[in-house]
């Protein structure tokens, strides 16, 4: 029996194009990154707080894997109404809301401000621009209208790596840099596309399909198998869920080594540069655990970015390749859509 045309399915079932925002990821970075924010050079911060939720927020644990990584302030990431306790006007609020109407963001810069805190916003438009037009000391980034938070992470995440780049926040690779990793991001991107019905995407979304799916990385690569979970919980309808090593070695990996049988595979992050240490627990598990399908992911890439943003984009068609053979509608979320419902019914 053939393997299914993942042409023929996208064309039944993504009726809104998730492929095609897909298909445009590196442009949008590159569009993005290389815009001239007008934003002038500010590091006087003790850290920032990045605010923000679902597909608009994953950027926000991006930018603190690179800060930890090579960055000279602590990134926070608040994924709730409010702020923290501690928080003070002495740290910047980079709030991030694709739609501008995101309720607990919206929230968070709301008690930002009114304490005198200095907000960047990135949206497409929607309350947070209002908000922050009426704002002396803050400013709001525009990012393209028009599609699903989770499919404007080019637009997103560009648009913050920039804003921290003029900043001062992060430092900014060689132009010489950008372009060839953006140039090696292409290639994987036009590798990767379903279409092909091969690739390392296609194969992967084949044999993930009717399993829980386990994903385990390194803690600089985090930020990229969290995401990669919630794309298969929101495009795939599917349960998936992520850790970070070394910790889950303490705890996670005593359930995927016990006795009683589960249904789940298991996904291993990995990349060259990491701490022997960490190499070493990863092969153990390969040759430990028992779980089918396991797969290592090597994440490729010359720097940490590059890595992350591979990690992300090839994920991205991982978790539409599973959706489509599930059945399902990569776009839909009618949970989601019906809980905004009710909390709007609420006011």
């Amino acid at each position: 029996m053939s393997e299914p045309d993942f042409e023929d399915l996208l064309s039944e079932l993504d009726p809104r194009d998730m492929a095609g925002f897909t298909r445009k990821f590196v442009d949008d970075l590159q569009s993005s990154m290389s815009a001239d924010l007008g934003i002038v050079e500010d590091s006087d911060w003790n850290g920032v707080i990045c605010l923000g939720m679902g597909g608009s927020g994953a950027g926000g644990l991006f930018l603190k894997a690179l800060s930890d990584d090579s960055g000279g302030l602590p990134f926070v990431v608040w994924s709730d109404y409010g702020l923290p306790s501690w928080w003070g006007p002495e740290w910047l609020v980079l709030a991030t809301s694709y739609s501008g109407n995101t309720e607990e963001t919206l929230d968070g810069v709301r008690e930002a401000i009114s304490a005198g805190g200095t907000v960047v916003g990135i949206c497409s438009g929607g309350e947070l621009e209002g908000i922050l037009s009426e704002t002396d000391d803050s400013v709001s980034l525009r990012v393209p209208p028009g599609q699903m938070p989770r499919s404007a992470f080019g637009h997103i995440f560009g648009t913050q790596l920039s804003a921290c780049w003029g900043l001062g926040l992060l430092p900014r690779p060689k132009p010489e840099e950008i372009s060839a990793m953006l140039g090696r991001l292409s290639q994987v991107s036009a590798e990767s596309d379903l279409c092909t019905n091969s690739g390392m995407a296609a194969t992967l979304s084949r044999s993930l399909v009717g399993s829980e799916i386990g994903i385990v990385a390194p803690t600089s690569l985090g930020p990229a198998a969290y995401r990669f979970s919630c794309q298969l919980n929101e495009n795939s309808a599917m349960f998936a869920g992520s850790t970070d090593l070394p910790e889950m070695n303490h705890n996670e990996i005593v359930a995927w080594t016990g006795k009683e049988p589960h249904n789940r595979a298991l996904l291993l992050f990995s990349c060259d540069g990491l701490n022997p240490r960490t190499s070493a627990r990863i092969e153990w598990m390969i040759q430990e655990i028992e779980a089918t399908p396991t797969w290592k992911f090597q994440c490729e890439g010359e720097s940490l970015l590059e890595r992350l943003l591979y990690a992300a984009h090839v994920t991205d068609w991982i978790s539409i390749g599973v959706a489509v053979l599930r059945g399902e509608d990569p776009s839909e979320m009618p949970a989601i859509e019906s809980l905004k419902e009710h909390l709007a019914s609420l006011q």
